[in-house]
Parts: C-alpha cells; sequence; structure tokens
C-alpha cells in the first residue's frame, strides 16, 4: 500500500478505545493501514473483589494485547494511575515523545465533556501533544517533529454535547469488533453496566440512522466541522 497510514486510538483506560472505536479500527487495520491502541492507564482501580488492583492492571494490559491482536493492531499502556490523571508537562512531553517516534496521521480519542475525570483530561492532553509534538520549537530528544489530526469518539460516559459527525459502516467488521470486547472481563462481567449489551445496540442504532447493519462514529473537535469557501462544499458553480 503505497498510502499507508497509521491511526492511533488513545483511552484513559483500557478498553475504552476499543469500545469506541474498534469497529474503525479493523476496517482500517485489515485494510493494511497502521493501528495503535495506547491507553494512557490501565483502568486498574475498576477491579473485582476477588483480584488486586495490582493484579488487575496486569489483566487488563493482556486483555488489551488479546483485543489488539484480534482487531490487527498494536497495544501500548502507560503506567500512570488509573483515576489520577492530570494535564502536566510530565505525560504530554512523554506522549509527545511517543507521538514523534510512532507518527500517527490521525489520533482518535474521548470527547471533551465526561462524567469521567480521566476521560474529560484524555482529549486535552492529546491536545496538548498535538502542540507540542507538531512545533519544531520543542527539542524532544532530536526526534523530529510530528503533527497529527484528532477526531472523538463515542462512548456512554462522554455524551454530554457529544453530537455524531461522521457516520462510518462498520457492518463487515462488527462480529470481531465484538469478538474482541469479549476479552475484557469488565465488558463481559460488569454489574454497574451492560457494556457488551449497550456497545452491541449503540452500533445498531447508529448503523440504522446510516442506512446499514451496523454503524460506529466519529466527531470533528468544537469547531472543526466548519467549512469555509465561495461554494457550497460538494457543489461547484461550474
Amino acid at each position: 500500500m503505497t498510502n499507508k497510514k497509521h491511526i492511533m486510538i488513545v483511552g484513559a483506560h483500557c478498553g475504552d478505545g476499543e469500545i469506541q472505536a474498534g469497529a474503525i479500527a479493523y476496517k482500517y487495520a485489515k485494510a493494511g493501514h497502521k493501528v495503535t491502541f495506547l491507553h494512557l492507564t490501565a483502568g486498574e482501580k475498576g477491579n473485582p473483589p476477588h483480584i488486586s488492583i495490582e493484579d488487575y492492571r496486569k489483566q487488563k494490559m493482556a486483555e488489551a494485547e488479546k483485543a489488539a491482536k484480534i482487531l490487527g493492531a498494536e497495544s501500548i499502556t502507560l503506567d500512570y494511575n488509573d483515576a489520577e490523571l492530570t494535564l502536566n508537562d510530565e505525560i504530554v512531553t512523554r506522549v509527545a515523545k511517543l507521538v514523534r517516534q510512532l507518527k500517527p496521521n490521525l489520533v482518535i480519542t474521548h470527547w471533551i465533556n465526561s462524567m469521567h475525570p480521566d476521560h474529560a483530561l484524555c482529549p486535552r492532553i492529546m491536545e496538548a501533544v498535538q502542540m507540542k509534538a507538531g512545533l519544531p520549537g520543542f527539542d524532544l530528544d532530536g526526534l523530529a517533529p510530528h503533527y497529527f489530526g484528532i477526531l472523538h469518539s463515542e462512548n456512554w460516559e462522554d455524551m454530554e454535547g457529544y453530537v455524531p459527525d461522521i457516520f462510518v459502516d462498520v457492518s463487515e467488521e462488527f462480529d470481531t469488533y465484538l469478538e474482541a470486547l469479549s476479552q475484557y472481563w469488565f465488558i463481559m462481567n460488569s454489574s454497574s453496566f451492560r457494556y457488551f449489551d449497550y456497545y452491541k445496540a449503540l452500533g445498531t442504532v447508529r448503523g440504522c440512522v446510516s442506512r446499514v447493519k451496523y454503524a460506529q462514529t466519529l466527531k470533528y473537535p468544537v469547531g472543526g466541522n466548519v467549512r469555509r469557501g465561495n461554494i457550497i462544499p460538494g457543489f461547484p458553480l461550474e
């Protein structure tokens, strides 16, 4: 493939990126593009009673690896603590270095409004990373500057103000997506939220309004869906 792209899906916790955009990830991976799931934390503090926080961290990282393999992607989990993310120069610099090394063309991450503090911080961190990785004025271990675009994906905890701009047909990818989700204990066994049922139903609903079987959605950053010019987009004067 001569025009191979790299899509990086950045979630606050292991499992976030997969539930939000796993079917989209698989669609692009099987078409020959590179896909990476980057988890800022493992999401270990949702540990079930029978397992310690540290053991659950290891379990979730292993589950992330299994899910990524099914989706044809790579998985990276950083060692920040669940429910303790902060926006500071240390994390921005660390992720910016990673971005300059891996060179994603597009980052897909959480929407900016969320009931979960880690989710809400994740896109703010990536916006800061976008600037620091992209500007040549920042010397990050001699790595060349790299700029990437950002889109937001859909999560049940991040729905305040989330109105989709893009509907992606993932009808052919959806069964594999569900198989990947099933690798996560919390998705299949949570007593507080029916993750598997919700995301299967969400894919169905988004597919209905797209006139396809299943779809996943994305959203431009605030103001990013505005188009400027001297004509109506798609309607040339001649």
